[in-house]
Order: C-alpha cells, then structure tokens, then sequence
C-alpha cells in the first residue's frame, strides 16, 4: 500500500511537471474588481464644502465674525466635523507613497488624476501603504459609521490636523487602527496617471493643500549646493525632516521642500541645477509653512546647468565706519501711516498697491522711535514688489565706504527683504527691473525665526571694492497671500566714508 502511493505521488509530479512549457511557472493574476458601496460617494471637493460649511455655522454658534480671516483660520484648527451619520463614501485618487519611507501611515487623495481641485489626508496606523494603494490607485474612504466582525467602530471625523485637511478617527483625529482599514477604505480596479498641477509658489493657497503639483523654473539655493554640499534630509541637525530652500528663478520667491529623516534617499546630496520637483503641497509640521513633500528623488528634474544665482558682492570684512556721512536716515521726520519721501529716497511699488511707509510702535514690537515698514497683508495683491531706494551716492571719489543698518519683522512669513546695489540704473523708475542689481551679501537680514521684538545689527558691510555713481536698494517681495504677507521692520541706515 505504501508503495502504491509513492508511485501516485511520483506519477502525479510528473504529470504536472510536464504541462509547463520551457520550465515557466505562471503567476496567478489577482483581478480586482469595483466594490459595491453601500451608500452615496461625494466628491472630495463636496467633502470640503461640507467642512467649511460646518465651520461658518459653528463660527456662528460662537460669536466669531465670520469675515475675519484670522478668527476662522483660529476656529478651524480645532474645529472637528463628525460624519458618522453621514451614508457616504469620497472618492478620489492616490498621489502619496511611502515606498521611499518619505510619507507614514498616511494616504493623500485628489479627486482627479488630471487638473485636480481639492485634496485630502488619510491617517491609517499600517505601514507600508504603497503595497496596496499605489499612486493613481482610485480609492473609496467611508465617512460614515463602519463595522469590524459586525462590530460597530464609529465614522470618521475631518479637521485640520497639521495645517492640512484630514480624515481620522474621533475628534483627535487619530489613525484608523489597521484592522479596521479595510472597513473604510475600498480599492477601485482603476489606476491613472497622475498628471501634476503646474502652478507658482506664489499660486500657494489652501485650495491648493494635499494637492499633486509642480513647480518649473527653480533651484535650491546657492549656500547648499555650491558653497555648501547638503543632503535631502541627512545632516547633523536634521531631527525629524530636513527642510531645504528652494527658489523660483523668476520672482526670488521661495519655498521649503521637506524630506523625513526616515526616508531612504535622506543621505543624497541635492541637485545643484535647476528645473522642475512634483510632489504634493502641505505644511510643516506646526502648519505653519507651505512645503513641498515629493515621493522620491525622481520628482526632481534639474537637467539645467545654468543657474539663477544673483551676483554678490563681498568686499570682503570691515573693520569700521568712517566718520563722512555720505547718507543717513532715521526715519524721525516721516510722518506715520504716510508713504517714505523726501531725502533722496524713491519709495516705489513694482508690482502690488504697497509701498514703504513710517510708523511708531510700543510694546513688545516696539518701533526705534519712528520707523519703516513694509507689508502686503490684506492687501489682496497676487504679488507684492516694492523697493526703497537711496539717492545716488559717489562711489568713485570716496574711499572705505561702507553701510548699516537695523531690521526687525512681525512674522516675516514667505515674504523676503533683500539689500541690493545698482550702480547702472539711471534714477528712473520705470527702468528699475531692467537694472543690474547685485546682492549685498554680507548685510545680516532678520530672519523669519528670529524674535519678533529683536532688531538685527547688519554689521558693517564693506562697500569700498564698488565703483561709479550707485544706490542702495531695500526689496520686498511678498503677496496678499497668508502665507507670504508678512511685515519687515527698516531703521538707522547710514552710509559712510573716510
């Protein structure tokens, strides 16, 4: 009997050993097909209009002026949307994979493949997600009450979480735990090419959030890829993600492509060209920031060598000021809230209705006396350039000259202050942009992070290697955008010679 039934077994192996062809063993095909939903799928764009609604109507409930940017944005980072009563599923497509170990246990959907217009974040507690729901992946996420082994495990909730608009469990929005992500999230047998949305840094809104977008035209800056060689997320002081710099060539504006330090391309050293990134738009972890989160290093196309560098000048240190005043400002005879004049300056605005204007202050924020400033805040501009431009000064006769002057901000936001010098321009305004206008590089400009009631020392930046007839130039750039409207604090400018 034994022997009977080794010789089956010999037989049968045999059997099934020569029905394969050219020793190629076939790997079964898993066909995923169309769920078949249990209530109505919505639109993620329907899915926000739901949560704003909710908000404006709790804003209400509250006393809270609903026209006051501020209190809503204030309002909506706690304000959490239940929608466990709610009968849907939102549909939309996978732009995030944590392949690269760049993104964890979360899922970012746009509601098209192409020319999207609202996005959202999923939280689930699983790791890796890419295995199952890759990029273009169509997926459905119910909203509303699920169950796991007919047990009952509640809905989701959505609110702001980070900066950004998320889907998650309980009004902490915590991760949906991984058992149960199958009893919210359902997988479409559609996959798509997802097409990146071109826009500018200046494009950057919340309508633009968890997002698939691309930026053309940019860099990173100078000081981490050609004074410096710096990785996506691997030096030293990056704790948790690396935050790097990185410019639009066309307006200076610039934004923050953010790397975990988990991700498994942190130790690559940046592209020093320049060209295109794709990623999706979020915020930093304080929410505070627009960044750029790409799924790995191939979202960067940096095929250009010709870089958009400004010219610097460093005249190398100064060891002091000398006693000629060549110009001199404090400000103390402006008139407050009025535009700056008088004294040689040219007080003008490229692009934007802003222009530099004097002001006192007290308190925390305190003004040195009367000074400058320099916002775009509500003002509604799509791009805000305004310059203050000292009168012509000789740089020929003169010997030793140098320059000083003191910043300060009030949350300087995306917006840049830059010192630059001319000495080509002919005093007229309409041929400003068409100037040469080179970076004082040496000047020390407040910075987003620094305190807002400190006011920065430029030190005394060596102006003596320039020659002919120039000017000193003070630029902003900014927009009536939140993100980029900040406000730059000028004073006790002097500019000296032996």
């Amino acid at each position: 009997m034994k022997l009977f039934q080794k010789l089956l077994v010999v037989v049968l192996l045999f059997l099934i050993v020569s029905c394969v062809n050219d020793d190629e063993f076939s790997t079964p095909v898993l066909e995923i097909t169309d769920p078949d939903l249990d209530g109505e799928i919505i639109t993620i764009a329907q899915l926000v209009n739901l949560y704003e609604q909710a908000v404006l109507i709790e804003a209400d409930n509250l006393g809270i002026n609903a026209t006051s940017e501020a209190d809503i944005t204030a309002l909506r980072s706690t304000f959490r949307l239940d929608l466990a009563e709610t009968n849907r599923y939102v549909e939309g497509f996978v732009i995030s994979s944590d392949a690269s170990g760049n993104w964890f246990e979360e899922l970012i959907i746009q509601d098209k493949a192409n020319n999207p217009t609202a996005g959202v974040r999923v939280l689930i507690d699983e790791s890796p997600l890419f295995t199952y729901y890759e990029v273009g992946r169509k997926v459905f996420v119910k909203l509303g009450n699920a169950t796991l082994n007919n047990q009952a495990i509640g809905g989701l909730w959505i609110g702001d979480s980070n900066g950004v608009l998320t889907l998650g469990m309980t009004d902490n929005l915590d991760k949906i735990p991984a058992p149960a992500q199958f009893s919210f999230m359902q997988r479409s047998a559609i996959i798509e090419e997802i097409i990146p949305l071109e826009v500018t840094i200046e494009d950057f809104s919340n309508e633009l959030e968890n997002i698939f977008v691309k930026l053309t035209d940019v860099q990173f800056i100078k000081e981490d890829v050609i004074d410096g060689s710096v990785t996506y997320a691997g030096e030293p002081l990056d704790e948790f993600d690396g935050e790097r710099e990185l410019v639009h060539c066309a307006t200076g504006q610039s934004t923050i492509v953010s790397t975990s330090t988990f991700a498994n391309f942190k130790s690559i050293l940046l592209p020093d060209g320049r060209g295109s990134i794709s990623g999706v738009l979020t915020r930093n972890f304080f929410g505070d920031t627009y960044n750029i989160a790409i799924n790995n290093p191939e979202a960067l196309i940096f095929d250009e060598t010709d870089r958009c560098d400004p010219v610097e000048i460093d005249c190398g240190p100064a060891s002091g000021m000398g006693e000629n005043i060549l110009f001199e400002e404090f400000f103390e005879t402006q008139t407050n809230n009025n535009p700056i004049m008088g004294n040689g300056w040219t007080n003008y605005h490229e692009e934007g209705t802003q222009a530099w204007e004097a002001y006192t202050s007290t308190g925390q924020n305190a003004s040195l006396g009367r000074s400058a400033r320099i916002a775009s805040a509500f003002s509604g501009d799509a791009r805000t350039v305004s310059w203050l431009i000292t009168p012509p000064l000789d740089f020929t006769s003169n010997t030793g000259e140098t320059l000083r002057f003191r910043t300060s901000n009030s949350f300087a936001d995306g917006s840049r202050l830059t010192i630059l010098f001319s000495n080509d321009w002919d005093g007229d305004v309409t041929t400003i942009a068409a100037s040469t206008w080179d970076v004082l590089a040496a000047a020390d400009i407040v910075a987003d992070n620094d305190f807002f009631g400190n006011w920065i020392d430029s030190g005394i930046v060596d102006l003596s290697c320039v020659t002919g007839t120039g000017y000193v130039a003070f630029r902003y750039n900014g927009s009536g955008n939140a993100s980029f409207d900040g406000t730059y604090e000028l004073d006790e400018i002097q500019i000296k010679a032996n």
